[in-house]
């Protein structure tokens, strides 16, 4: 059956036994043979975990890191430190190649921004505008505050009224603006108001809500208060020196009464010193109080009980050294953010003991925020006054309380915007234009991190739908493919 003899057998069977026999005594060929295949196993598998960690470092993905990090602003010369980190000096792409990269990242931000400002641009109803210097060049910054998002961001040759207008001109829609009370934005604003009456002269729209900025009023009073307090420490520091002069000539044995008077007169000018302090900063508290939403009775603020706080408060503020203070506190400007407030509240709830009653009980939530026991309470209390006044009162109290948190009295939001372009610009010596386009558009498309607009960017926050919020796919579209997708959103919605 084997095709062979029985001694054929058992020839084989001899051999196979001392095979068997030399392998468990340990053949030195085998063992060898056993350990460079465990060396093997090893060396692929610390391969593959290298492997997993392995960063995809090709020429697409190095200019996507070069441009990202320009974006956050991260220079040149940073960026190709980065790089040969990551990749050696042997394989790191020179100077010309990395700024090659961020210069058509430039040109493609700009075409990409010119595609979707002409659709974010008109969405927008509040915007805070404002100027910021690079190398004594404006630039013209302007950011809708919900969002965060950054609408403007142009250099210009000057920062006049036509240049303003110019600029203002494709924000449609817009309904308030809050700045500060530089002259050449206030010229362009009224240009911005006279063109758009032009344009619709059958149909007038609704005059511009022009709100003088709060941030640049407390930061003028604070710096006058600061010089008031370091002329109160000087006149504290010659007093104590007059003390000082005073024990020194008693225990020398002079006469001491000419530096007692000295020193008398010197803590005299301390306390009026003090005293014109203290005036001044209980003066400038009342006053900013008026430019609260809310009054220090709980009460709802309004323009004809701050003008009575402010004018009370400019009585207490004379002198020229409050004069620019007191002309932007009584500028009828700086409440035009109450009367929107009160027209707004109007308009979400018709009737007024409904809409006061709604008002108090958004207050009280407020309160109730810091877990007082009390408050829930009276939260609850609240509850049950408003669902006796009316049946529909959840959906009024929505809107209510939307209107009330989303007033809008300074334009610090682009004074952050401002700093940070700043920052940016000590790091890329110059700021240009197309440089510029990338950071606004990066910043439009970042998701944030925290606070309550986490998880967002600010093209969402906007409400303008766009095929992608993703900075990098936005900055590879053409603006042609880029037009039609936004199209095909449009009709779909």
């Amino acid at each position: 059956m084997a095709g062979c003899s029985r001694q054929t057998v058992y020839d084989h069977a001899h051999k196979v036994q001392a095979a068997l026999d030399l392998h468990q005594s340990g053949c030195p060929h085998c063992q060898q043979l056993r350990q460079e295949n465990q060396q093997l196993r090893h060396e692929l598998q610390d391969a593959r975990q290298r492997l997993d960690q392995a960063i995809d470092c090709g020429p697409q993905r190095q200019a996507q890191l070069v441009v990202l990090l320009c974006a956050l602003g991260v220079s040149i010369n940073q960026n190709l430190h980065v790089l040969r980190l990551l990749l050696g000096r042997l394989r790191c792409p020179g100077r010309a190649t990395v700024g090659r990269w961020l210069r058509q990242a430039e040109l493609a931000s700009g075409r990409v921004l010119a595609v979707l400002d002409r659709r974010t641009q008109p969405a927008a109803r509040v915007l805070t505008p404002d100027e910021i210097f690079f190398h004594g060049r404006p630039t013209l910054v302007a950011v809708e505050p919900a969002s965060l998002t950054i609408l403007l961001c142009q250099r210009a040759a000057d920062r006049t009224g036509a240049t303003w207008a110019a600029a203002l001109r494709p924000f449609v829609n817009l309904e308030a603006v809050v700045s500060d009370a530089g002259t050449g934005l206030a010229a362009g604003l009224d240009a911005f108001e006279s063109a758009r009456r032009q344009q619709h002269p059958a149909d007038q729209p609704a005059p511009l809500d022009r709100c003088l900025d709060v941030f640049h009023t407390e930061k003028e009073a604070q710096i006058i208060l600061a010089r008031l307090w370091r002329q109160l420490e000087r006149a504290w520091d010659k007093a104590e020196a007059a003390d000082r002069q005073v024990a020194k000539d008693k225990r020398e044995w002079y006469d001491a009464r000419g530096s007692a008077a000295r020193a008398w007169a010197a803590w005299r000018r301390v306390e009026e010193a003090f005293a014109a302090h203290e005036g001044a900063e209980q003066a400038w508290q009342r006053a900013k109080a008026a430019l609260a939403g809310w009054r220090a009775d709980g009460q709802l603020n309004d323009r004809a009980w701050a003008e009575g706080e402010i004018a009370e408060a400019c009585r207490v503020l004379r002198g020229t050294v409050w004069r620019k203070v007191r002309a932007l506190l009584q500028d009828r400007r700086a409440l035009v953010f109450l009367d929107r407030l009160h027209r707004r509240l109007e308009t979400a709830e018709p009737r007024a003991e409904v809409r006061a009653a709604l008002v108090e009980l958004v207050r009280l939530e407020q309160a109730a925020w810091s877990g007082a026991a009390v408050a829930i309470g009276m939260c609850l209390a609240q509850r049950v006054v408003c669902a006796g006044l009316a049946k529909d009162w959840q959906e009024s109290y929505a809107r209510v309380a939307a209107e009330l948190g989303s007033v809008v009295r300074a334009s610090s939001v682009v004074e952050c915007v401002n700093s940070v372009l700043r920052m940016h610009q000590g790091r890329h010596r110059g700021m240009s234009q197309g440089l510029l386009d990338l950071k606004r558009l990066y910043w439009n498309t970042r998701v944030l991190g925290s606070g309550r607009r986490k998880g967002k960017c600010p093209y969402q926050l906007l409400g303008v739908p766009l095929p992608s919020y993703d900075f990098w796919t936005l900055l590879q579209s053409g603006p042609e493919k880029l037009e039609q997708q936004l199209s095909t959103l449009q009709v779909a919605a």
